[in-house]
């Protein structure tokens, strides 16, 4: 539980620091370096970052968006056939790069496994 909590506090870190400086990705090497050096069992390699991430570009968004009182928002969630419902367009946001990063966090704790040889 200790390194489920560390492990996604460092990534939401991670994320904000590298998002400043990097596109969209960002996100996934963040996953990728906490997955290396801070290692998670069984299905917390995915889900820790999942959340980690997720919660990130769900505030991150939201902060965005309410910036204009969501006026871009449901433009786009027009544009992409969602009725013009912000909060969809901002989960589907959300999803996407938790996703992103839990995949990423799994292929980080392969590489760890395959050059230290540790389960």
């Amino acid at each position: 539980m200790k390194n489920n909590l560390i492990n996604f506090a460092i990534t939401v870190l991670l994320a904000v620091l590298l998002s400043q400086f990097l596109p969209w990705w960002s996100v996934m090497v963040a996953a990728f370096i906490t997955s290396i050096f801070i290692s998670l069992k069984h299905s917390a390699v995915f889900f820790v970052p999942f959340l980690a991430v997720g919660v990130f570009w769900l505030a991150y968004a939201w902060g965005l968006a309410n910036n204009n009182n969501f006026i871009l928002t449901q433009k786009l969630a027009t544009l992409f056939q969602m009725e013009g419902n912000a909060t969809l367009l901002l989960l589907i946001t959300a999803l996407i790069g938790g996703v992103a990063a839990g995949v990423t966090a799994i292929f980080g704790k392969q590489c760890r496994q395959l050059v230290m040889g540790d389960r």
